[in-house]
């Protein structure tokens, strides 16, 4: 692997910015490739194959842009498409998983909370993780539909969300858990009205840190970790170039051009994916 590798990072939305901003800031000097599935974002709903399809796509057209490592920013996408994405592809392969973990040693009181969407709970992954590590603590787990489009929507407070965020978490402080857990990349932008909430007696976990850490030491393994020059960030979208464009400004402010990209077509015809309409920030 040349030096410099680029690392490709994936959501269904905006969300998987979260986890772009932590890479960024640990590896300022690298480049990264960000894809955005605006096209269908949410992906919390949908079923489970035509997720795995979507990120099949997105993983073989940031390959062919240059990514040497890819990161599943998607929490959702992880559980429904990780261990098919890590047969499929050569590439390193790193996932998001529920910080389930960290909260269960955190925890004083043994209850620790989760909010994630519906195919993060029913997923594989989330079951092995609780059996792994939980034991002796009751996990309680809140889908929590809606919060996924306040952040796409740039509704990051206000009543709206707060009341959204209320409702979500309602059950959740009812049980007395004392860690909660953010499931979904698109939640860390909603953290202050999270915060305000809970209160200061909840420990909040956000596993972004973490797995731009796991990044980290993939690209140092494969000998494509810089320490000098300059970084870059390239964005892609399924959606809108000039939305996606507002939305890295609102919520990152991490410069880099835009592009539109249709999938799966361009891929399906064997195109580099060169049918752009760029937009700059």
């Amino acid at each position: 692997m040349s030096d410099g590798a680029a690392i490709g990072v994936f959501d269904s939305g905006v969300g998987g910015l979260s986890v772009l901003r932590e890479i960024v800031r640990q590896m300022p000097y690298q480049e990264v490739l960000y894809f955005a599935d605006t096209a269908h974002v949410p992906y919390g709903d949908r079923p489970v194959a035509e997720i795995r399809a979507f990120a099949q796509a997105i993983t073989a057209f940031l390959i062919k842009q240059g990514a040497q490592v890819i990161v599943v920013a998607c929490n959702t996408a992880s559980a429904a498409a990780l261990h098919d994405l890590r047969r499929r592809f050569s590439v390193p392969i790193v996932g998001m998983e529920p910080a389930v973990k960290p909260a269960a040693a955190l925890s004083r009181n043994g209850r620790v909370g989760v909010i994630a969407t519906r195919t993060t709970f029913q997923g594989k992954l989330f079951a092995d993780l609780v059996a792994r590590f939980a034991q002796g603590t009751t996990v309680h787990t809140r889908a929590c539909p809606g919060l996924v489009e306040l952040v796409e929507a740039g509704r990051l407070c206000g009543t709206e969300a707060e009341t959204q965020v209320r409702r979500c978490l309602a059950p959740l402080l009812a049980a007395g858990v004392d860690s909660l857990v953010l499931g979904c990349t698109h939640y860390p932008f909603l953290r202050p009205v999270i915060e305000r909430v809970v209160g200061p007696d909840v420990t909040i976990l956000d596993p972004a840190p973490a797995v731009a850490r796991q990044t980290g030491r993939v690209l140092a393994r494969l000998g494509g970790l810089r320490d000098k020059g300059r970084g870059r960030v390239t964005y892609f979208t399924s959606g809108e170039a000039t939305l996606l464009a507002a939305q890295v400004r609102r919520l990152v402010a991490i410069p880099g051009p835009v592009h539109h990209v249709d999938l799966p077509t361009d891929l399906e015809v064997g195109t580099q994916g060169n049918r752009f309409s760029a937009n700059l920030l």
